[in-house]
């Protein structure tokens, strides 16, 4: 399967300290892959420097085959990006921040309106689609987030704890679309996550990081096999307790 993400000796510091240290990985195409740590760990550096929101100290991200640092545009072009500190524009309705950002990423006027429209429906936004988004609530804003990172049809999406905050239901309903996105649409998605019950449900493979080195990079059958433990979140918690001994 085609290579579409990939992380070729990312490395990342900030003065003496080193927040990623030559870490590589690959996703392929029409694959959830989990990324994996404690707090600290360097996930969410690493997720930036995939985005392009951080230039790593050394190596180098490539998206859709595009490098980030020397074809930023093309690769730009076929992310979407959804992180946590990323918040809506709060004096703008879903269905006109939509169309603000399909215009940022230059949709064609013909594609861009029946491109929101799916997405309203998709994410069920219709029942507060005319409400500023000051209004809505965490799981409204959630569904309005994910829609705007999927505005331009990415190829690649990198979910940067999509489910953080949100009660049963609405996480469901984000879980269900992710799958949906891999399985039936072919995108090649990102899914970072404390919830490792949600990672085993999703993730075809997982990279478990720790104080910015990779600590395992394979399948969750291959991480359980090696710690002797039948459980995600055990083998994760042993593999940590191990690389801080």
């Amino acid at each position: 399967m085609e290579v579409k993400i990939e992380a070729r000796e990312l490395t990342k510091n900030f003065g003496s300290f080193r927040a990623v240290d030559t870490l590589s990985f690959d996703v392929k195409a029409g694959e959830v892959f989990g990324l994996l740590g404690p707090n600290g760990a360097g996930k969410t550096t690493t997720l930036r420097m995939l985005s392009g929101l951080l230039s790593p100290s050394a190596g180098e991200a490539f998206i859709a085959g595009n490098s980030m640092q020397s074809q930023q545009q093309k690769a730009r072009t076929a992310l979407g990006f959804l992180t946590g500190d990323m918040d809506l524009y709060r004096r703008l309705n879903p269905v006109e921040l939509l169309t603000y950002f399909g215009q940022l990423y230059e949709v064609p006027k013909s594609i861009l309106r029946e491109r929101v429209a799916k997405l309203v429906d998709a994410f069920g936004i219709t029942e507060f689609q005319d409400r500023y988004c000051e209004k809505l609530s965490t799981g409204q804003k959630q569904r309005v987030s994910i829609a705007r990172t999927l505005v331009h049809d990415p190829e690649v999406v990198i979910l940067d704890e999509p489910t953080t905050g949100l009660d049963i239901m609405a996480s469901e309903f984000i879980l269900q679309f992710i799958k949906k996105m891999a399985q039936e649409e072919g995108k090649t998605i990102i899914f970072s996550t404390h919830h490792l019950d949600e990672v085993e449900r999703l993730c075809d493979r997982i990279a478990i990081i720790h104080q910015g080195k990779l600590e395992h990079y394979g399948t969750i059958a291959a991480v359980k096999q090696r710690t002797g433990k039948e459980d995600l979140a055990d083998a994760f918690f042993q593999l940590v307790q191990q690389a801080q001994a």
